[in-house]
């Protein structure tokens, strides 16, 4: 059974920085591309962030191209996403799936990101 459990969001002012965490398992985790997606209060979902298995290509959305770094530990079934320069508009839960691009897929529980202005 695949289980992604998120972790590290939490509630910080404008301009700051998060590093969330997304511990895989029950697959294959070095074999799959990994992607964090995130979803805004009354909005839908939307892709922020993609990288392949071995971590050699990395994918972003305009809206955080430059901000955000996704990465991946293969040895620790671990993909991460370090946040810089937080925006109220960052304000979301913040999901990880299997996959490099789009929001399809399995996502685990999520952790909730909120960026005060």
């Amino acid at each position: 059974e695949v289980q992604l459990v998120e972790s590290g969001g939490g509630l910080v002012h404008t301009g700051s920085s998060l590093r969330l965490s997304c511990a895989a398992s029950g697959f294959t985790f070095t074999l799959y591309p990994m992607k964090w997606v995130r979803q805004a209060p009354g909005k839908g979902p939307e892709w922020i962030s993609g990288i392949n298995s071995s971590g050699g290509s990395k994918y972003y959305s305009d809206s955080v191209k430059g901000r955000f770094t996704i990465s991946r530990d293969n040895a620790k079934n671990t993909v991460f996403l370090q946040m810089n320069s937080l925006k109220p508009e960052d304000t979301a839960v913040y999901y990880c799936a299997i996959g490099a691009t789009g929001t399809g897929g399995s996502w685990g529980q999520g952790t909730q990101v909120t960026v005060s202005s």
